[in-house]
């Protein structure tokens, strides 16, 4: 059995030894703090299996620490302990998310039957949520949009890759979409009903990465408390997505090439192989092939990981799908947030289709959801979308479309600030810009604002 991360937050330090001894004998790893604002601080989701803390603390009391925990991590189970139990007090403690109530004084074999209980609900819990993931991810390929060529010709390649049990490389400029490419492939593919693992390798430290990505034994190294499995072995049957993978320290290409040749790692301190069926899926946005000019990156590995290689173009080079991924990233946020915008104005898509999008996809669906928050018509304008996107570098190539936008911007202000009667602040606030945005198109044009409120200035 693996480990469980357990939690225990109690000002009293001998029951916090107490309780550390028996879970710690029945296998799990515990850390206590006498602290409760040092534990809230201390708690990251994904780390903890559970908590459990007292309620009556110094400094904040139990229910603090429960709703803090529960804001950063919904569903980690919490088991509160209590002194003074009364049904009101359960019953408060039950509506801010706890699992269980603990009374003191208790006996080992009660604290272990409450926490067995609670990992074993959130053991359920985790199955569950990846079973839904999963159950929605079986998608086909329809579900990546856009009708440009340079995009249907990459899916059709796409296609053919899923059914073929190899390496891919998916190479792309951030923001692409590559991961969405190898989910594609995966739940297009013979082991789709298996696990689709997906890690950042640039967001984890190269003193951890050999750990995460093949675990390590019990003692293997400080800090080594207990055994751990690696995301290889989590990936066993499916896949396992390596992104940005030109960030792997050289020694764990080493050993990663060694599971490509040979199907089979030692995890750090074990001196048996560990055999695993994984098919390996890899991306990166840098130019592999110079790094490997460069000495940073294995030219063995490139040449195992880049059996396929997939190139996902930037947006950019994807005009005519610019409009549908606006349109679809609207709905999503209409349904997500109960708006009723309809769409782009004219102006505003021959802005959206004519800037550059340096941040591709990504920074599209961001501007989309950022415009939609601050818009108080039923189009995402003009004015609005130029407060996200530098609409001066938009490359129309096109002076009728520069002078309409100038001849735009400045009717657009002298309503505006004829309707504020030449309060800047209150014209700001009206049109959902801040004042920084009027003086810089002011400045852009020329204008004063004697000029914009005409015989009103005067």
């Amino acid at each position: 059995m693996t480990a469980k991360q357990i939690m225990v937050v109690d000002n009293e330090e001998g029951l916090c030894r107490m309780m550390a001894a028996v879970l710690m004998d029945d296998g799990h790893a515990v850390r206590t703090f006498t602290d409760p604002l040092e534990a809230v601080e201390m708690f990251r989701p994904g780390v903890w299996d559970l908590v459990i803390s007292d309620i009556k603390m110094p400094g904040i009391d139990g229910l603090e620490v429960l709703l803090r925990i529960k804001a950063k991590d919904a569903d980690i189970p919490v088991i509160m302990i209590t002194a003074f139990a009364t049904v009101d007090m359960s019953i408060q403690a039950l509506r801010k998310g706890a699992y269980d109530m603990l009374t003191k004084p208790f006996e080992p074999d009660e604290l272990l039957f409450r926490v067995r209980n609670a990992l074993k609900h959130n053991q359920l819990l985790s199955e569950n949520e990846q079973l839904r993931q999963e159950l929605a991810g079986k998608f086909n390929f329809d579900k990546i949009i856009g009708t440009s060529t340079i995009l249907q010709q990459l899916l059709e390649k796409v296609k053919k890759v899923a059914v073929r049990d190899t390496s891919a490389l998916i190479t792309g400029e951030s923001g692409t979409g590559k991961e969405l490419i190898a989910q594609a492939i995966h739940y297009n593919s013979p082991r789709k009903e298996k696990p689709f693992i997906a890690i950042n390798c640039g967001a984890i430290p190269d003193s951890v990465m050999e750990s995460e990505l093949f675990g390590h034994k019990k003692g293997a190294f400080t800090g080594a408390d207990t055994d751990k499995e690696g995301l290889l072995k989590a990936a066993d049957g499916g896949t396992l997505f390596l992104d940005e993978i030109g960030n792997l320290p050289l020694n764990v290409q080493k050993t990663l090439l060694r599971f490509l040749q040979e199907q089979e790692f030692r995890r750090i301190g074990d001196t048996s192989p560990t055999r695993v069926d994984v098919r390996l899926i890899s991306a990166t946005n840098s130019d592999l092939e110079k790094e490997v000019e460069q000495g940073t990156f294995r030219e063995d590995l490139f040449y195992r990981l880049n059996v396929i290689n997939l190139h996902l173009p930037p947006l950019r080079q994807r005009q005519p799908d610019i409009l549908l991924l606006a349109a679809y990233f609207i709905r999503e946020q209409n349904r997500k947030f109960a708006t009723n915008i309809s769409g782009l104005s004219p102006a505003a898509q021959q802005a959206a289709t004519s800037y550059n999008w340096p941040g591709n996809i990504r920074q599209l669906k961001n501007v989309i959801e950022a415009c939609i928050t601050i818009e108080t018509e039923d189009q995402i304008s003009l004015t609005t979308l130029a407060q996200f996107i530098d609409i001066e570098e938009v490359s129309a190539g096109a002076d009728d479309y520069n002078n309409a936008l100038a001849r735009f911007e400045i009717d657009y202000l002298r309503q505006l600030l004829s309707a504020a009667g030449g309060n800047i602040e209150e014209a700001a606030v009206k049109a959902g810009m801040n004042m920084a945005t009027i003086y810089r198109k002011m400045k852009k044009y020329g204008l004063r604002k004697e000029d914009l409120l005409g015989d009103k200035g005067k």
